[in-house]
């Protein structure tokens, strides 16, 4: 094999492995997931302001980043049947997009991994984790190694989408709560 045939080689198979990134659901998936008797979800616009911002930051005691979160009002029928979120947190290094459901007193009806993108700690797509927060409400302590367990190797992963679920249930309390 010639020389230079080696220095080329090495670099095309690194280009060429795989990448961790995964998309386990798209936004309709994650809605039929979470809400399987949803016939409707109609996008519910948001854009906080410094003020709100300020107030969910203070509530739920973790930084908002996206001033225009994706919010969407689940329907069946002419019904209203909860609050649907598609949201971001970072994990170790990469972001966690994840879906959020509420009933619509605001108790999490369930979450749902959309894409996962780091290279372990994939594991909180686990639904035995994910069901730990079926019923948590605004006010809930929602403590990592508390009312939330950890899962062992995915502990920022863990811990960034607990908060998440944290401002997001502050957030439906501030501004979207009849």
């Amino acid at each position: 094999m010639e020389p230079w045939i080696r220095w080329i080689t090495v670099p095309v198979l690194v280009a060429a492995a795989p990448a961790y990134a995964a998309q386990y659901l798209t936004v309709e998936q994650a809605q039929q997931a979470l809400f399987p008797s949803g016939t409707r979800f109609a996008p519910h616009p948001l854009e906080l302001n410094a003020e709100q911002k300020q107030a969910i930051e203070q509530a739920s005691g973790v930084r908002v980043r996206d001033s225009k979160p994706q919010v969407w009002r689940a329907f069946a029928g002419e019904r209203a049947i909860g609050w649907f979120f598609v949201d971001q947190v970072i994990g170790k290094h990469e972001f966690i997009t994840y879906a959020l459901a509420l009933d619509p007193d605001g108790a999490v009806r369930g979450i749902e991994v959309m894409d996962y993108r780091e290279t372990y700690g994939y594991e909180i797509r686990n639904a035995e984790w994910r069901r730990q927060f079926a019923g948590k409400r605004n006010g809930d302590a929602l403590k990592l190694g508390g009312d939330i367990q950890n899962v062992t190797g995915a502990t920022l992963s863990c811990r960034n989408v607990t908060n998440g679920v944290k401002r997001l249930l502050a957030m439906h309390a501030a501004l979207l709560k009849q």
